[in-house]
This record gives structure tokens, C-alpha cells and sequence, in this order.
């Protein structure tokens, strides 16, 4: 039997696709500082190693009053002020996270709820390379005009999710928001991004215990694991084709940027991505892991965040962001700054 259609097919209609760019940029960082001093003794370090090993001087871990949804509305008010954006007028809330710790509801519709806006709201997981997947998917829903505003936000509260007997990451992983608005724009603001993935290389950083693990066998809360020199290869020597690959179809060069901001992981893996791509010495780079640690999914619009405030970096320049981790997964994009 042959079904014939009905022939309205050539009718669709769509809007005009138009470009994107980031309109306003927020962070929050947690209340309580931690040192290295404070984690030295139970992981047999010292300040030195962990400086020497991460450059992480101190990071910031959430306590009361600073949930996901609590850092993730703290980052997202600048966000929305410095775009002139109402919450109502937001048409897509996009969270990436890997610490929200309900399988369900997502993060989204509750942090949307907390603003004021009844938009489209999921979460995103793509651990480290959350936020720059947001910002893809961001800008093409911008473009396509399925939205007109997009909030993206990353957010972590890997505290709850690191043990601190762990010596190859309890010193390395800490909390926080960054939060940025994707908005309509008559120009390129934001760059066709390169992403991808490695599932084959999943358990390179990976939950050590599933949640039925957890259940079954009377665990405390599960911990992520890392194979750190696993990681730092493949960031090393695979991430910097990437950002290049970035750049390519941008249509721009490195000595053009006005920023580069990597993913928060490892100032190691930052200076030796930089030297890979022949970053010129004037160029500002992200160093933000110094006094944060590594956030995730939050790193890069914190980075930028700081950046931006502290007057590092000039509004309408162009950044080079790319963010890479557990997956493994990955992407870059070149994105006018706010």
C-alpha cells in the first residue's frame, strides 16, 4: 500500500535567520574561601605541590543558602542587567551542570520559575564543556528565531560531589555560577562552534559510583574520579587543534583575539594550550583557577565575568572560549565580548 501526502509540504514558512552575540555576562563565587592549607593533611600535600601541580591557590565552596538554583540566580541578575533584559523577556533557560543532584525535575524550570519567566528551560550535561554547548545552542536558537533572549548559565557545586581523601582531586574541583545572555544581534557576535566528543575515553573522569551503587551496596554520596595525566594529554594535545579549528572558521588568527579563555582545569594545561597556538604575550588569558579552582561547566563565564569587571579585557573585542572534559567532550567558539 503506498500512503500519498497531501502535498503541503513546500508551504512551511520559517523566520529569516539573523545573527546572535552575548549581551551581559554575571558571575557568583561562594562565600567561603578555601586554601590549600585546609585540605593539605588529609591528602598527605602540601601548598607548594598543589600550586605547583594545578596553580590553585584557593578555591570557593557553596554552603548554606547556595544551591545550584541559589548560584545560579546570583549569576544570572548582572547577567540580565547588563543586557537591559527583563527576566520575563527571557525566551530559553539553558543550565549546564553535572552537581544538580535530582535525576528529575531539571535544574532549568526551577531556576526560571525563580526569575520570573515561563520560557523553555532544560539542562545541559556536558561537564567542563557545558557552558560553551549552551552558547551553541544559544546562538542558533537566537539566529533561527525560536527565541529572541537565551539565558545560559553554568553552574557547579562539585563540593558535594569531590572527596577530600582523594589526592588527585580534592584539591582541584569547587563551586560556583557564571551566567550569560544570548540575545539578537545585526552582527556575528558569536562564531560557528567545533564540538565534539570521546565516549571511548569515558572513564577518564567519570562518578566512581553510580547512584545504584549508592543505593545497593549502603555508600556515602558518590565522588568523581580523574586519571590527571590521561586528562592533561588529551587536553594538551588534542584541545589545541580544536581551538585553532575555532579560530579557522571564524576567520580570524590568534594575534587578533582580545582574550583567550580556556576551561579553568589546570594552569599547566592553560599555558600549554596558549604555547601551542602561538599565542602572541599581549593577549590576555584566563588564569581564573588561581583563586577559584576548577568549577566546570561555571569556568569559563566566571573567567569572563572577572575579566570584564576588572577591565582586563575590552567590551566588542574578540574571545577565543573552549571548554573540554568529562565525556569526553568538547567545544569552542569565538564570541564577541559583552
Amino acid at each position: 500500500m503506498t500512503v500519498t501526502s497531501k502535498g503541503f509540504a513546500d508551504r512551511l514558512t520559517a523566520r529569516p535567520v539573523t545573527h546572535s552575540r552575548i549581551t551581559g555576562i554575571g558571575g557568583y563565587r561562594p562565600r567561603r574561601v578555601v586554601p590549600n592549607s585546609e585540605l593539605v593533611e588529609r591528602i598527605d600535600s602540601s601548598d607548594e605541590w598543589i600550586r605547583e601541580r594545578s596553580g590553585i591557590l584557593e578555591r570557593r565552596f557553596a554552603g548554606e543558602g547556595e544551591s545550584v538554583i541559589d548560584m545560579s540566580a546570583f549569576a544570572s541578575t548582572p547577567a540580565l542587567e547588563m543586557a537591559g533584559v527583563a527576566p520575563e523577556d527571557i525566551d530559553v533557560v539553558l543550565l549546564a551542570t553535572v552537581s544538580w543532584p535530582y535525576q528529575t525535575p531539571a535544574a532549568a524550570p526551577m531556576l526560571a520559575e525563580r526569575l520570573g519567566t515561563k520560557g523553555a528551560a532544560f539542562d545541559i550535561s556536558a561537564a567542563c564543556a557545558g557552558y560553551c554547548h549552551g552558547i551553541a545552542v544559544a546562538s542558533d536558537l537566537v539566529r533561527t528565531g525560536t527565541a529572541r533572549h537565551v539565558l545560559v548559565v553554568g553552574v557547579e557545586r562539585l563540593s558535594d560531589f569531590t572527596s577530600l581523601d582523594d589526592r588527585g582531586t580534592a584539591f582541584i574541583f569547587a563551586d560556583g555560577a557564571g551566567a550569560a545572555v544570548v540575545s539578537q544581534s545585526d552582527t556575528v557576535g558569536i562564531a560557528p562552534t567545533v564540538w565534539g566528543s570521546d565516549g571511548a575515553n569515558w572513564e577518564a573522569i567519570s562518578q566512581t559510583e553510580s547512584w545504584i551503587d549508592v543505593h545497593q551496596k549502603g555508600l556515602d554520596w558518590p565522588h568523581i574520579g580523574m586519571a590527571g595525566q590521561t586528562v592533561f594529554r588529551w587536553a594538551v594535545w588534542g584541545m589545541a587543534p580544536v581551538a585553532q579549528q575555532a579560530l579557522d572558521v571564524a576567520g580570524i588568527t590568534a594575534d587578533q583575539l582580545d582574550a583567550f579563555i580556556p576551561h579553568q582545569a589546570n594552569v599547566r594545561i592553560i599555558d600549554a594550550m596558549a604555547k601551542k597556538l602561538n599565542m602572541p604575550a599581549d593577549i590576555p588569558i584566563a588564569r581564573d583557577i588561581a583563586y577559584t579552582g576548577n568549577t566546570s561547566a561555571a569556568s569559563i563565564p566566571l573567567a569572563m565575568e572577572r575579566m570584564v569587571r576588572q577591565g582586563e579585557i575590552p567590551s566588542g573585542g574578540l574571545a577565543l572560549q573552549i571548554g573540554f572534559g568529562a565525556g569526553l567532550s568538547f567545544a569552542a567558539q569565538v564570541v564577541v565580548i559583552p
